[in-house]
């Protein structure tokens, strides 16, 4: 399941999490309209984030990668909730080693 926040860098402000794009749209326009008479923050940012709360485009490829991973093995069991499972998180690491491992493999094999 796909959550998102929206936070205002002007009021230093994050919304609580959402599961729909038209729930964050809605918690963007209801900020912006109370406290910003309508006008659009400067920074101001909406996206989507893991079960832990990080914003996935501020986390580097391979760390954006793990975090998909062990948020959809984590879905599988509680969809709702945030933070990983153990189980998912050690999960992920083995899921990207292995096609690390097999993807080595096979170039050593052509060559």
């Amino acid at each position: 399941m796909r959550r998102y926040r929206y936070r205002c860098t002007v009021c230093r402000t994050t919304s609580p999490v959402v599961h729909q794009l038209h729930d964050l749209d809605a918690e963007g326009a209801a900020h912006r309209q109370a406290l910003h008479a309508g006008h659009f923050p400067d920074d101001e940012a909406a996206g989507q984030i893991d079960r832990r709360g990080r914003w996935y485009t501020a986390l580097p490829p391979l760390s954006a990668l793990h975090a998909h991973l062990a948020d959809a093995l984590s879905d599988l069991h509680d969809p709702k909730a945030m933070g990983h499972y153990w189980w998912a998180t050690t999960g992920a690491a083995l899921i990207i080693g292995g096609t690390a491992a097999l993807f080595l493999t096979l170039i050593a094999t052509a060559l």
